[in-house]
């Protein structure tokens, strides 16, 4: 087996839609130009005299992000934004139980899903200069364990 790199172009996006729960929708890949994992934890301070002055700790939480930048997408005919980036900016606006929503991904090849199922979404800066493209970005924090799904 030849372990290779791979291409972050091949790892697709997708939000739950809120209104029709178990309804995936694809954040157009060619609205994304970067994507980031974050990881993050929180510790205990379990430090006693009995140390003898090396400092211990237990990880206690874990917590994780995905960031999604680039570019907002609307139809040249209609005008509609995209669906995917559109779940996404009602999302943002949601607060509480309502604020969370499933978010998932994974490479185009693989055969399960890393899923969120619980995920809220702030949106980051959108804007551009004179000659530029309007840019688009969330950032999802999962609220809750990962799971695993069968792509279909």
């Amino acid at each position: 087996m030849a372990v290779i790199k791979y291409n972050a172009r091949d790892v697709v996006f997708q939000i739950e839609d809120y209104a029709a729960p178990g309804t995936w929708v694809a954040i157009a890949p060619t609205g994304i130009n970067t994507f980031s994992k974050t990881h993050e934890e929180e510790v205990a301070d379990t430090t006693t005299f009995g140390s003898a002055g090396q400092a211990e700790s237990q990880k206690m939480q874990i917590a994780k992000t995905m960031t999604l930048e680039g570019f907002r997408l609307r139809d040249s005919v209609t005008g509609a934004l995209d669906p995917g980036q559109k779940l996404v900016e009602g999302l943002s606006e949601r607060l509480g139980e309502e604020s969370l929503s499933g978010f998932r991904f994974a490479h185009k090849d693989d055969t399960t899903w890393e899923v969120w199922a619980k995920a809220h979404v702030n949106l980051g800066d959108q804007g551009e200069g004179n000659n530029g493209k309007v840019t688009w970005s969330a950032v999802f924090t999962r609220s809750g364990p990962n799971t695993t799904a069968a792509k279909a």
